[in-house]
């Protein structure tokens, strides 16, 4: 065999078996179908997920569509792994309108009326609670024993036995409910202190509330950089999609994600005699060594571009999307954060509030800096639906 034979048997050698391949959500769709007709079992269409990276996002409804070839609850989860980490791709075609883009004039008309809905609506919502249902999703973690129960349209994930031990791929965690309360549209953090080891536990918790509209749209005019992106079909109805970008300088967004070790040494190796000498030889001195591992919260106040999703008659924001500048370095990689938007009521009175976010991350679990060479990352996507607004 000539020694390019050699070289590509090599590569295959060395690519492993979850490597993920690019796919439409066209093509997804008849793979599905295909091992529907095949009788594929459930973890056989799990493990086929597992390799696919979506090219476009996989919209709710999409999935829906897809239910009759998902078997079980397996191959379900991995359908909502690749949700949230499409969460943030431009759709398929047949979801991006074909009308002409507006001109200058109406691409300013639009982002008045955003400027005035924000200033004058938004921003002023009332003080507001609802209950969070959030999803966690994530590789390199054994997997929690599976919850009493998950909600908003996911109660029949469930994690198999068969899930327990995998460390390459990312499954479904746990489910958690909480009460978060809201002011002037702007997420507040809890009150009292959570108390979980964080980190410790091989699991991290974002300790910054969902971006706030408000404080966004008013970071991004100040940057002068909103750009006519494209028409979206979003819930039926075309929206004006428009990018974003605020640098450094006029940037506030915090990132607080708990917590990364701090290794210490806590003593010193002595000898019963005398201190050690580590170029004599023989025998093998008696004492102790010991660290001591603290945890830490990283946080930082970063640059971040996204884009805005308008209902070109109204102004109102339907969604928004936010994707924090991080370094390699830091060990915090990605902080990707959507925010459906959708209206609800409140005391008898219809109001726009978050009704879903999906947040990808990417953090280096142990602490080592990207500086270093080989160090080891961990992928988490959360995925919350908001209910019950008071």
């Amino acid at each position: 065999m000539n020694r390019m034979g050699w070289g590509l048997l090599l590569v295959l050698a060395i690519t492993p078996a979850w490597g993920l391949r690019k796919t439409t959500v066209g093509e997804l769709k008849d793979e599905l179908a295909t091992m529907h007709k095949e009788g594929r079992n459930d973890a056989d269409v799990a493990d086929a997920l597992k390799q696919v990276e979506l090219s476009e996002e996989l919209t709710r409804s999409m999935m829906n569509s897809m239910v009759a070839d998902v078997p079980g609850p397996l191959s379900t989860e991995q359908i909502y792994v690749l949700e949230a980490r499409s969460a943030m791709l431009a759709p398929p075609t047949t979801d991006i309108p074909t009308t002409a883009s507006p001109d200058a004039t109406g691409q300013k008309t639009i982002l008045d009326k955003v400027a005035d809905y924000v200033s004058k609506i938004y921003s002023q919502l009332p003080a507001l609670t609802a209950t969070r249902t959030t999803l966690r999703f994530q590789d390199n973690i054994r997997a929690a024993p599976a919850s009493s129960g998950m909600h908003s349209g996911a109660v029949d994930i469930s994690t198999g036995a068969g899930f327990s031990n995998g460390f390459q791929y990312i499954r479904y965690i746990n489910s958690v409910n909480a009460q978060v309360a809201s002011e002037q549209g702007a997420e507040r953090l809890p009150s009292e202190k959570d108390k979980t080891p964080w980190g410790a536990n091989g699991m991290i918790a974002l300790l910054d509330p969902v971006p706030s509209l408000t404080a966004v749209f008013v970071e991004a005019q100040a940057a002068g950089d909103i750009k006519w992106l494209r028409w979206e079909l979003i819930n039926g109805k075309a929206a004006a999609v428009f990018s974003f970008d605020v640098p450094k300088k006029k940037a506030r967004m915090p990132i607080d994600v708990c917590c990364f070790p701090d290794v210490e040494q806590a003593g010193m190796v002595r000898s019963s005699t005398a201190p050690i000498n580590p170029l004599a030889s023989g025998g093998t001195p008696k004492g102790n060594f010991q660290t001591n591992t603290s945890y830490h919260p990283y946080k930082a106040n970063v640059p971040y571009h996204g884009e805005f999703f308008i209902d070109p008659d109204s102004g109102v924001v339907v969604r928004m999307i936010t994707q924090a500048e991080l370094k390699p370095t830091e060990v915090v990689h990605q902080e990707d954060t959507r925010i459906d938007y959708g209206p609800v009521e409140i005391g008898g009175k219809p109001l726009v509030t978050p009704v879903k976010t999906v947040i990808d991350t990417e953090v280096v679990p142990y602490g080592d800096s990207g500086a270093a060479g080989a160090y080891t990352t961990r992928t988490t996507f959360f995925i919350s639906e908001y209910k019950d607004y008071k």
